[in-house]
């Protein structure tokens, strides 16, 4: 008997390069974009249907190409403005979709614009409050004592060592 020479499975590559982060290869495509900030469940289905890809097979699988395909999906999404997360854009009024680093400067951008013109929300980030309205009396009360408070237990003082009886007063 001859053995058939088996087809040689493909390497799996362990860390998959891909949009400045580093994903785990061994992970399915539509669960490691997800590891990417900025994307999401939706996003990554979406992303995943638009370009024909199984989000099932593990992303260490896919070659340069196929990857190169994908961010360039990622770039340019061929969706609607409200699955995108940077709508009308304060400064250039355009329609994006931020990830990883791109999007934390963003953020961090506007919340220094928002802070220099003195807005509300700048004034409440400024203060670590919560900016969206939400009740501060039972939530937000990190570090803080407020109520009563028992006071520690001291120990008890020694006793004094019993001393000895004073002579009791002679009567006339």
């Amino acid at each position: 008997m001859e053995a058939k020479p088996e087809a040689a499975k493909p390497e799996i590559r362990r860390i998959v390069r891909f949009m400045e982060t580093d994903l785990d290869g061994s992970m399915p495509l539509g669960k490691s974009m997800r590891r990417i900030k900025g994307i999401g469940f939706m996003f990554s289905n979406a992303i995943c249907i638009e370009t024909k890809m199984d989000p099932r097979k593990k992303i260490g699988l896919f070659s340069q190409d196929e990857l190169k395909a994908l961010e360039n999906a990622l770039r340019n999404p061929p969706f609607p403005s409200w699955m995108l997360n940077r709508r009308k854009s304060p400064t250039s009024g355009n329609v994006t979709h931020l990830f990883g680093t791109e999007l934390q400067l963003t953020q961090r951008e506007d919340i220094n614009v928002l802070r220099r013109i003195r807005a509300y929300r700048g004034i409440r980030h400024e203060l670590g409050q919560p900016v969206r309205g939400q009740r501060t009396r039972s939530s937000f009360r990190t570090n803080k004592t407020l109520g009563v408070s028992k006071k520690k237990a001291q120990p008890a003082k020694a006793a004094a060592p019993a001393a000895a009886p004073a002579p009791a007063a002679k009567k006339k």
